[in-house]
């Protein structure tokens, strides 16, 4: 069994409303695409902190981890899956009514 250790929150704390202040800032460079890789960059390595600091599973056993990742890599199957179908705005008995394209 492994003992549960408290990490320092305080420095957690910090170091995302850092990344926020980074992630504010990013649109005065002027660049778009910089910008969006920046955003979701910063978004990703924050949603880790969170995951891995907030709930704990830094401290879990590897089979949450795996449990974890699987459960997003079907979600990821799921979607692009779905997506080809989903997204089209044309086809035979087809009709985009939320698009107002009927």
């Amino acid at each position: 069994m492994t003992t549960l250790t408290h990490p320092k929150y305080g420095a957690i704390w910090f170091t995302l409303v850092v990344l926020l202040g980074i992630s504010l800032l990013g649109p005065l460079t002027g660049s778009t695409a910089f910008v969006l890789l920046l955003a979701f960059g910063i978004a990703v390595v924050k949603a880790g902190m969170v995951a891995a600091w907030f709930m704990h599973l830094a401290v879990e056993r590897r089979l949450i981890w795996f449990l974890m990742i699987t459960a997003l890599a079907l979600m990821a199957v799921l979607f692009f899956g779905v997506a080809p179908d989903v997204m089209r705005d044309q086809g035979q008995n087809w009709g985009a009514l939320a698009a107002g394209k009927n």
